[in-house]
């Protein structure tokens, strides 16, 4: 028979939303902050089933049967213990554990990894309460943090001691290699030890049941190279599958209360002061499977950002990493604060009126995907109106859900106006949202020649250099890992040698936790693997001529110059897919295809050399 550990269920449950589930069988209706409908179990006429999020339960009075989602499909499919967990597992994407030794190993790895973890919050806590804690409490006292919610986010202090959380551990009898894996420690190659948090602020990271498996750290010294410092990916903590504070936020929206997604530790101690079910990626751009949890608690979570250039870039890369994943009823909002303000400093300043205003007034993700568009885009002449139409209907094509891309679809023939249809086609699989008169035009028209085709082919740039100059800015610049790391583990490098470098560079990030660039370009010289092409193309004329790629660029010049530089990456990528598409525009004749060969390899040129239009270069 079948063994499901403890852990295993708790994070099955957490993974699925009750009403989510049961709704699939029962009609259910939202009234306060349950859903009620007619029982599955008995003949009735007066609705008395009750399903309730928060508590993660479900209730039916008719028949005085009740328990969690497992115990819905027992009952209401028929299934047995094992049939139902497997089930749900399947649709929540969760891979049932074998009943192996081997499994019972890591079972038991994992479990004291999350005891040291609990241990060090223990200690945290402790510390802050300490003379060492001054500092803290005082950065805490400015913050407004008030004692009840240091205690309920389980704030600590990590002392400035090179080893006091290790020699705090150790008396505890918890094994160095324990420490290590658990992020708690960093080992240098001579085998020394030392905290890898110290003289910071500390905000525990819980998972799915509650327990601490990871943590946060805010500086407190000016001095500090990274102001905030996460735990490194162990057994216990993927950053890209956990979001600050979840569990409670979760539980919060179950009971009714709007779901923030903001951008800090401390917006999100803010928020839920003020009554706001609030959470925050961890220093990382959201990521698919974040957003697939933010969903799974509500269905319009409001992402707070900032209002100025920063902010409204954000959130841009969130709405476009929403849209494949969009399904009907599953959408964001987006609320934009006062420029250089975030939830925390708003509620300070102006109080939970002010930032209520500010939540209220969240716009739709179609909206702000369209007034992103309508600002990045000229439409003065013909050829820019085109253009214009061209990439908005690209953005639908984006949506897989095919209801969803109907309904954007209608919205965008709304906004571009009556009859308004895409310049190409829509991806294999998907309708094309072609008008009557479209459909006939393309139907009849003649095929682009070969030549054509081939001379496309040929006319499309090499990208080397500019993944080099993506990969060596990010070893140049280590923090942009911290603060996009969704971007860089998304690069999809072509060249092999950079591919290596890339990995090489990602690798030694994660292991030792470190951003400073120095020692992470000491280390690729040193590396075998890596010290050629390292050296090749950090003096790659083409790519020192990109000021932002060096080392003594600021940082703020260095951010701004590689997402430039990644939205080119990103944006030729789009270029090539024209090739394929000019076959579909099946309108040119002999002599406009010279006109429009030579724009297309204009265009290419440029991004070549990391020029997105003739009156804008690089540094």
């Amino acid at each position: 028979m079948a063994s499901f550990t403890p852990d295993f269920l708790d994070e099955l449950r957490s993974r699925l939303r009750a009403s989510d589930v049961v709704g699939r069988y029962v009609k259910l209706k939202k009234e306060g902050r349950e859903w009620r409908g007619l029982s599955p179990f008995t003949s009735e006429k007066t609705p008395s089933f009750f399903v309730n999020d928060e508590k993660a339960r479900w209730f039916d009075f008719s028949s005085s049967k009740n328990g969690d989602v497992i115990g819905f499909y027992m009952e209401h499919l028929k299934l047995s213990f094992p049939e139902a967990v497997e089930r749900l597992a399947e649709e929540a994407g969760l891979q049932v554990p074998k009943d192996t030794p081997e499994e019972k190993r890591r079972a038991e790895r994992a479990k004291g990894l999350a005891e040291a973890c609990a241990e060090a919050a223990r200690f945290f806590r402790v510390m802050l309460g300490r003379a060492e804690g001054a500092d803290a409490r005082a950065y805490l006292d400015r913050r407004m943090v008030a004692q009840r919610e240091r205690e309920a986010f389980g704030l600590g202090y990590a002392p400035q001691s090179r080893t006091a959380l290790l020699d705090h551990l150790l008396n505890k009898d918890f094994p160095k290699p324990l420490l290590i894996e658990a992020g708690l420690v960093i080992q240098l190659e001579d085998g020394s030890t030392y905290d890898r948090f110290r003289d910071r602020l500390m905000f525990p990271i819980l998972g799915s049941k509650d327990r601490v498996i990871a943590f946060g750290g805010r500086a407190l010294s000016k001095d500090a190279k990274a102001k905030y410092l996460n735990s490194p990916e162990t057994p216990l903590f993927h950053k890209s599958a956990v979001l600050y504070d979840f569990a409670r936020a979760r539980r919060r929206a179950g009971g009714g209360a709007p779901l923030l997604v903001t951008e800090g530790y401390m917006d999100v101690i803010a928020a839920a002061g003020v009554g706001y079910a609030a959470t925050a990626p961890l220093g990382t751009a959201l990521t698919e499977g974040q957003l697939t949890l933010l969903w799974r608690a509500s269905d319009e979570p409001v992402l707070c950002f900032d209002g100025d250039r920063a902010g409204q870039a954000a959130a841009w890369r969130a709405a476009e990493r929403a849209l494949p994943l969009l399904t009907p009823g599953k959408s964001l909002r987006f609320a934009f604060l006062p420029e250089g303000m975030d939830p925390d400093d708003l509620i300070r300043r102006d109080g939970k009126a002010a930032f209520d205003g500010v939540v209220e007034k969240a716009q739709p993700l179609a909206e702000v995907l369209w007034t992103r568009h309508v600002e990045s885009h000229a439409r003065g002449t013909p050829e820019e109106a085109a253009a214009f139409k061209r990439a908005a209907w690209d953005l639908v094509r984006q949506i897989k859900d095919e209801d969803v891309n109907e309904a954007y679809a209608e919205f965008l023939r709304g906004k571009l106006g009556a009859g308004a249809a895409p310049a190409a086609p829509a991806a294999p699989g998907r309708k094309a949202w072609l008008s009557p008169a479209e459909f006939r035009r393309r139907r009849d028209a003649p095929t682009v020649s070969p030549a054509l085709k081939a001379r496309l082919g040929a006319g499309i740039p090499q990208d080397a250099v500019r993944e080099a100059q993506l990969i060596v800015t990010l070893i140049h610049h280590p923090a942009l890992f911290t603060n996009h790391e969704a971007a860089v583990l998304d690069l999809d490098v072509q060249d092999e040698g950079l591919r290596g470098l890339l990995m090489h560079a990602v690798g030694r990030i994660t292991e030792s936790g470190s951003l400073d660039s120095e020692a992470l370009r000491s280390h690729m010289l040193a590396s075998p693997g890596t010290a050629e092409v390292y050296q090749r193309w950090s003096k790659h004329p083409l790519v020192r001529l990109a000021r932002f790629t060096s080392q003594a660029a600021p940082y703020d010049a260095a951010e701004e110059g590689w997402l430039n530089a990644l939205s080119i990456d990103r944006y030729q990528g789009d270029l090539e897919g024209e090739v394929a598409e000019a076959a579909a525009e099946a309108h040119l004749d002999t002599g406009r295809e010279r006109t429009w060969f030579d724009a297309f390899n204009h265009r290419a040129r440029l991004l070549a050399e990391n020029k997105p239009d003739d009156d804008e270069t690089d540094g």
